[in-house]
């Protein structure tokens, strides 16, 4: 049974957060890459999460970091009884 009918059980913001955790230094374009988005859509994704607070971003160098906090709920009332360190152990 072939699955690739063109969508996915999570959504961008779920594959950035995922990329993120893995990988909390990596670059815009890095994330695009990975998730199979434009540049510009990883930015409005991460400034979301950022403003929600499921994430906060600090320098280093020239660089961004970025921290997940894992001990949040999930938004969704279908999932919010889990915490994002959930999805993240599901997936890790």
């Amino acid at each position: 049974m072939e699955m690739n009918s063109g969508w996915t059980f999570l959504s961008n913001h779920a594959h950035v957060l995922i990329c993120l955790h893995r990988d909390p230094g990596l670059r815009m374009r890095e994330i695009a890459t990975q998730v199979g988005i434009t540049e510009r859509a990883v930015q409005r994704i991460v400034a979301e999460l950022v403003e929600s607070g499921c994430m906060s971003v600090s320098k280093d160098g020239r660089r961004n970091v970025y921290e997940i906090h894992t001990e949040l709920q999930l938004r969704h009332p279908v999932e919010n009884h889990k915490k994002i360190a959930d999805l993240l152990r599901l997936v890790d």
